[in-house]
C-alpha cells in the first residue's frame, strides 16, 4: 500500500475501504506464511501516520514518496491543507481514519504475536571468550537442520537525540559455512580471525533458532533486534 494512500487518488470512503482491506488481506497472507517483513514495519508506519492525522490534522512528511523534490512536497502539503479546510473532504477523511485505525491495529497485534513467537524460539550464545568491547564482531545465524550457518560481520552504533538514546545494528553478510563435527563454531571463528586481521580480538555470537522460519522476511529482522537488546543489556 502506498505511503500516501490516505490522500492519494479519490477521497472516498468505500474506495479507501477497499484499498485498505485488500492490503490487509495481503498482510494476513504474509503472516500466515510466517513472513513478518516488510509488512510489520509498514503497519507501524501507517498506524502512526493515521494517529498523527487524527490528532493533529497533519501528515508525516515521510509519507511522501522519496523521489519527490522539495517543491513537489510543498505542493502536496498545500493540497492537503486545502483538503483539511474543505469540510466535506475532511469529513470523508475522518470516516476513513476511524475505520482504518482499528483494522490496522488488529493486524499489528497479529504481527506482534508472530514476532514474539519467533523471538521465543531464538537463543543467543557467545562463541569463545567474549572481549570487553562487543559492539563489533561476528554474528552466526542458523536454524534447523543446523547444517548451514550464515556468517555476518556486525557493528552496533549508538546515537541520541534530545530525549532518548537509539541503537542500530549494521550487518554485512560474509559467507555461508557448513557446520560439522570437525568444523565447529569455534573453528569457524578461528578461520575468520586468520582471514580478517583488522579484527584481532572480535566478539562472536551465535543466534540459533529452534524452528525454521523465512530467513530474510522473519528470522534476520527478529534476530537483529534481539541481538541489539542482548548487547545493550550486557553493556
Amino acid at each position: 500500500m502506498s505511503k500516501d494512500w490516505l490522500t492519494q487518488g479519490i477521497i472516498d470512503f468505500e474506495y479507501k475501504q477497499y484499498v485498505l482491506l485488500a492490503y490487509l488481506k495481503t498482510v494476513r497472507d504474509s503472516f500466515n506464511r510466517n513472513e513478518l517483513y516488510p509488512f510489520m514495519a509498514d503497519l507501524v508506519f501507517h498506524y502512526r501516520n493515521l494517529i498523527l492525522v487524527k490528532e493533529n490534522k497533519t501528515l508525516l512528511k515521510e509519507s511522501f514518496p522519496k523521489e519527490l523534490s522539495l517543491d513537489e512536497v510543498k505542493k502536496l502539503e498545500l493540497t492537503y491543507r486545502r483538503m483539511v479546510e474543505d469540510d466535506a473532504v475532511m469529513s470523508e477523511l475522518e470516516s476513513i481514519i476511524e475505520f482504518s485505525i482499528p483494522k490496522i491495529k488488529n493486524s499489528l497485534e497479529e504481527g506482534s504475536v508472530l514476532y514474539e513467537f519467533v523471538e521465543s524460539k531464538c537463543e543467543i550464545a557467545p562463541i569463545g571468550v567474549t572481549p570487553l568491547y562487543a559492539k563489533e564482531g561476528y554474528l552466526f545465524v542458523t536454524q534447523p537442520p543446523e547444517k548451514e550457518t550464515r556468517v555476518y560481520r556486525y557493528q552496533m552504533s549508538i546515537y541520541e537525540d534530545s530525549q532518548e538514546q537509539f541503537r542500530s545494528l549494521n550487518t554485512e553478510f560474509i559467507e555461508s559455512v557448513e557446520k560439522s563435527l570437525s568444523n565447529t563454531y569455534e573453528n569457524i571463528k578461528l578461520n575468520l580471525l586468520r582471514r580478517y586481521k583488522d579484527l584481532p580480538n572480535p566478539a562472536a555470537y551465535l543466534i540459533l533458532s529452534k524452528m525454521k522460519f523465512p530467513l530474510m522476511e522473519t528470522l534476520m529482522p527478529v534476530a537483529k533486534r534481539l541481538f541489539v537488546k542482548h548487547i545493550s543489556k550486557a553493556a
